[in-house]
C-alpha cells in the first residue's frame, strides 16, 4: 500500500489539471481520455491493469473517473501523488463552479459550442472502446461477453446494469477462460494476505464519519460537511446519479432555492472535469440556515472536501484487497471477463448516452467524423481536439 512509482507529484499534477481543463463529456469521456494519456501516451500502466481499476471504482461508492484519477496518481507518485491527481484534475471545475455561485458572469451552459465538445467526447470514448476490445477482447468469446455485458447494462440501466454486468463477465471468465489461464504462473497462491494499516485505518475513517455524519447532522459547518459526506458516501456509479441526493440536502433542507440548484447543475454539465464539482457551487450558494447568509468560500470548500473524501476512503483501503486478489490463478480468469465487460459498458455509454444526445442531426454526424479522424488518424492531442469542436460547434452547430 506504499504505493508510488517513479514519477514525481509535480509530473502527476501538470498531467491531471491538463486533464480537468480538457476533459468534457462526464465520467465515461473521462477513463477515455485517462485511457488516452496514461497508458497509450505516456505508459503509466498496462491496458489490463487499467480495466482493473475501472472495475473496482465501478464497485465503490464515490466518483468513479476520479477515484482511477486518485489510484493512478498514487500507482505513479505515491500518497502525493494521489493529492496532486484529485487537485489537478478538480481545480479547473472547482474553480468555475465557485465563481458562478458569488456571481461572476460566465458562458452560457448552452450553444453549439457545447454540441461541439459533446461530440470529442463520443470521438474519444469510440477510440477507447475500439483500442480497449483489441486488446481486452480478443477474439470471438470474450468478443461475446463484451457484447453481452453491452446489451445487459442497456436493458437494465443505472447502477444494478452496470454491477450486473461485471458480475457476470466475472463468471463467464471462470467458467470459460480457465483454460487458457491455467498455464500462466501465480506466485500469490502461496502468500497470505494482511491488510495494510494505512488500508485499514482508511475503512475505519470512512465508517466512522458515515456514521458521525447520520448521527450528528444539522446546521453550521460539520452540519454542511455531513450532507455532502452522506451523498459521497452513498451514490453508485458517480456523476448524475448523485444529483438527486445533492438536492435533496439543499432544495429539500430549504437552504437554496430549486432555479438556483437547475442553474448550477445546467453550467456544470457544460465544464470539464468531474460532475462532483457541482458541489462547491452548492456549498457556495448554500445558506448557513433557511433564510441567512450563504456560506461562500468556505462552504465551497468544505462541501467539495466531504463529497469526494468518502471515495477516496474506500478507495485506498479496496486497493490492496484488489491487488492481492487479481494475483491469484482462480482470480485471472474471472478478470479476464471483468475486462471483457468493462469494454462492454463503454459500449454501452457510447451509445446512450453520449451518441443519443451528441449526435442527432446529419451535420452533427459529419462534424463527428472529422473530429474523429483528427484523433485516430492525424493523432491530435486531446486538448486540441476540444477547441477545434468549441470552434466548429459555435460556428456551424
Amino acid at each position: 500500500m506504499s504505493g508510488g512509482g517513479n514519477g514525481s507529484a509535480r509530473e502527476v499534477f501538470l498531467a491531471f489539471l491538463q486533464q480537468g481543463c480538457v476533459s468534457f463529456g462526464g465520467p465515461v469521456a473521462h477513463l477515455g481520455y485517462f485511457r488516452k494519456e496514461f497508458v497509450e501516451r505516456r505508459g503509466w500502466l498496462s491496458e489490463g491493469d487499467y480495466a482493473g481499476l475501472v472495475a473496482l471504482c465501478q464497485f465503490l461508492p464515490g466518483p468513479a473517473s476520479s477515484q482511477v484519477g486518485m489510484a493512478l496518481g498514487h500507482r505513479r507518485a505515491g500518497w502525493g501523488g494521489a493529492l496532486a491527481a484529485w487537485v489537478g484534475f478538480t481545480f479547473p471545475s472547482a474553480l468555475l463552479m465557485y465563481l458562478a455561485a458569488v456571481g461572476l458572469p460566465l458562458v452560457g451552459a448552452g450553444g453549439g459550442w457545447l454540441i461541439g465538445v459533446k461530440l470529442v467526447a463520443v470521438a474519444v470514448v469510440t477510440q477507447a472502446v475500439w483500442q480497449m476490445a483489441r486488446n481486452l477482447a480478443p477474439g470471438g468469446l470474450r468478443a461475446v461477453m463484451a457484447l453481452a455485458a453491452a446489451a445487459f447494462s442497456l436493458l437494465i440501466p443505472g447502477f444494478p446494469g452496470q454491477i450486473g454486468a461485471i458480475l457476470l463477465g466475472a463468471l463467464a471468465g471462470w467458467l470459460f477462460l480457465r483454460e487458457a489461464d491455467a498455464a500462466k504462473p501465480d506466485e500469490s497462491d502461496s502468500k497470505g494476505f494482511a491488510l495494510p494499516k494505512v488500508a485499514l485505518a482508511c475503512l475505519i475513517a470512512f465508517a466512522a464519519l458515515l456514521l458521525a455524519a447520520f448521527a450528528f447532522s444539522g446546521e453550521g459547518a460539520f452540519g454542511l460537511f455531513s450532507s455532502f459526506y452522506r451523498s459521497g458516501a452513498l451514490v453508485f456509479g458517480g456523476g448524475h446519479v448523485v444529483l438527486p441526493f445533492l438536492e435533496a440536502e439543499s432544495v429539500g433542507r430549504e437552504v437554496m432555492e430549486r432555479d438556483t440548484f437547475i442553474a448550477g447543475y445546467g453550467l456544470a454539465q457544460a465544464l470539464p472535469g468531474p460532475l462532483f464539482a457541482f458541489s462547491a457551487f452548492l456549498g457556495s450558494a448554500q445558506e448557513v440556515s433557511p433564510g441567512g447568509a450563504s456560506w461562500g468560500l468556505l462552504g465551497g470548500f468544505i462541501a467539495l472536501i466531504a463529497i469526494f473524501l468518502p471515495g477516496a476512503l474506500l478507495l485506498f483501503g479496496a486497493l490492496p484487497i484488489w491487488d492481492w486478489l487479481k494475483g491469484r490463478s482462480q482470480v485471472r480468469a474471472a478478470l479476464a471477463g471483468v475486462n471483457a465487460a468493462v469494454v462492454g459498458l463503454l459500449l454501452a455509454v457510447l451509445y446512450d448516452p453520449l451518441w443519443t444526445s451528441a449526435v442527432t442531426t446529419p451535420l452533427q454526424f459529419a462534424v463527428f467524423l472529422g473530429l474523429a479522424a483528427l484523433l485516430f488518424v492525424v493523432r491530435w492531442p486531446a486538448w486540441a481536439i476540444v477547441l477545434v469542436g468549441a470552434a466548429v460547434g459555435a460556428v456551424i452547430l
